[in-house]
């Protein structure tokens, strides 16, 4: 295929994934477990439950266990669908067919809870620590009720003893937070998109409403039905939410809805790096436009304003001739770097490297703006180096791959120079090489075209500085990895925190599709310059291991 025609096909796929983001009005993820298990257990009243309780079975691990990813991301699936499975049976509304296998289900995800490892490192979820105490807590009163006892294959349990809080977790932390905002005589908005792990805890004068114009609360399901499970004057309203997102999501549903801010954006960016298609420039000024607020943007309705989305909004402006202000970052300044919200407990370096190119962004746009610019520049490129990993990586509490975290933060540093930052990126150039697998890919758990795109982006950023022949022998490797994996309908794992983790669809295509051209573009350079010095086309891939 010519060259023309192979860079018209990635503008035309690229073009195609904007149109379909835009007119998408939830976002593309797929429906998660846990959620979908929590609005179950708490909405009764909820159309639909016979689709949800399928869904359940079904997703049911040969080990017992639920979810995505390693054993330490199963935990709070688990529990979410065990609650939900006893929750139903105690209800008594199940049909006996579906009764005998939700107890069976829930035997078999007791059973693999109980063989949870106590020294587990559990990761860094959103509000893992009251959601878990607080699921233990529910299961446990399910198999204390003497209707337990006539279940089927549940009745030792109920002789039997309690499910144990994990070690590193603990059972006061619910009712502790929940006394803590009680006295304070308000719920902080952060705690609504998990509002679930607080909602039997609170008094009722604390409840949230559900937000009339913005629909969930806190962009969750399990939020917005636990609001309604202990305000009976909410139903009506979650009906109707509930079934808006159930209706996008055949019957079931995702852990954040919608997610339209979060996916534009990434899907801009990560398009941005191999050109945005023409066709797509204006649909994307749309997005900014509406997403760009002076007050600072936050990533759903009903979530805090967030120094993550800001930047990023103001980078994607950037990038398409919107020279927006990154004044709302200032919010989120701490002295040496940005949290990304106010009140931030534990911080994110991706968060601070998109800050640090969406300053760069604005500069590159409105020079003028530099004297105040450079110096926060310079301080965030110090303190993305002062968090390097000795091995040359980042890690991050949104994503589970230290390949995401590596990627942004030498995407940010490669631009700045300066003798550090250009150590740091070297040594993620390194360590990146150091980490591929036999298969041409990238992974932390398998290799995954997602992190091979990441993985792709440091090497072409180290390159540009100092092209090594390890760099073009890997860069060859990925490539006839990307291609094995780009049949439509590939599945991305769940590498993303939120609750448990997920997959944002669009957001993975993208990086892959950009990773794909920008290796394309490498392809037909180095057939450019093999033709000019008397060689075959092709002679740079000979060796390359499939």
């Amino acid at each position: 295929m010519n060259t023309t025609q192979t860079h018209r096909t990635y503008a035309e796929r690229a073009g195609a994934l904007v149109a379909r983001v835009d007119r998408d009005d939830w976002g593309s993820v797929r429906p998660s477990l846990y959620e979908t298990a929590r609005v179950t257990s708490a909405a009764p009243w909820l159309p639909g439950e016979s689709r949800r309780l399928a869904h359940l079975l079904a997703e049911q691990a040969p080990d017992g266990s639920w979810g995505e990813g390693p054993e330490p991301y199963r935990l709070l699936p688990t529990l979410s669908a065990v609650e939900a499975a006893l929750a139903v049976l105690l209800r008594g509304t199940a049909s006996a067919q579906d009764g005998a296998r939700l107890a069976a289900a829930a035997d078999r995800g007791l059973a693999a809870l109980r063989a949870l490892p106590t020294d587990c490192s559990w990761p860094d979820t959103a509000a893992a620590e009251i959601l878990v105490p607080g699921l233990v807590a529910g299961i446990n009163e399910h198999l204390e009720r003497a209707a337990a006892a006539g279940l089927p294959r549940l009745g030792p349990w109920h002789a039997g003893p309690r499910l144990a809080v994990p070690h590193g977790y603990h059972e006061a932390a619910p009712a502790y937070v929940a006394r803590k905002y009680a006295s304070a005589g308000r719920l902080p908005v952060k705690f609504h998109h998990t509002f679930e792990g607080v909602a039997g805890y609170l008094p009722q004068d604390l409840i949230p409403e559900i937000p009339e114009a913005a629909g969930l609360l806190g962009s969750s399901p399990a939020a917005t039905a636990a609001v309604a499970a202990v305000a009976p004057a909410a139903v009506p309203r979650a009906i109707a939410d509930l079934e808006a997102v159930a209706q996008r999501y055949d019957g079931l549903f995702p852990e954040a809805a919608p997610i339209l801010v979060f996916e534009r954006l990434w899907v801009a960016t990560a398009l941005a790096r191999a050109g945005l298609p023409a066709a797509a420039v204006e649909t994307v000024r749309s997005w900014v436009d509406r997403i760009y607020d002076p007050a600072g943007v936050r990533g759903a309705p009903g979530l805090m304003v967030d120094a993550d989305d800001t930047a990023m909004a103001v980078l994607v402006a950037s990038l398409v001739g919107r020279p927006y202000d990154p004044a709302p970052l200032e919010l989120f300044h701490n002295g040496g770097h940005y949290d990304c919200y106010v009140g931030e407990d534990t911080g994110s370096v991706t968060a601070n490297a998109h800050a640090l190119q969406a300053l760069d962004g604005h500069l590159r746009l409105r020079p003028d703006a530099g004297p105040g610019h450079r110096p926060r520049i310079h301080q965030l490129s110090e303190w993305l180096v002062d968090v390097q990993q000795p091995e040359g990586h980042w890690h991050d509490k949104w994503h589970a791959s230290p390949y995401y975290a590596t990627e942004r933060c030498v995407t940010a540093l490669a631009r700045h120079g300066g003798d550090r930052a250009g150590a740091a990126v070297d040594a993620a150039a390194t360590w990146t090489l150091n980490t591929q697998r036999e298969d041409g890919s990238w992974g932390i758990w398998g290799g995954t075209a997602e992190e091979t795109a990441y993985a792709v982006q440091i090497l072409l950023c180290a390159s540009a500085r100092s092209r090594r022949p390890r760099h073009d022998q890997a860069l060859d490797r990925a490539a006839l990895f990307l291609e094995s994996t780009a049949a439509p309908g590939h599945r991305h794992p769940a590498l993303w925190h939120d609750k448990t983790l997920y997959a944002p669809g669009a957001m993975i295509e993208a990086e892959v599709l950009a990773a794909r051209e920008l290796l394309r573009a490498r392809h037909d350079s180095a057939d450019r310059r093999a033709t000019a010095a008397g060689h075959a086309p092709g002679a740079h891939l000979q060796g390359a291991r499939p």
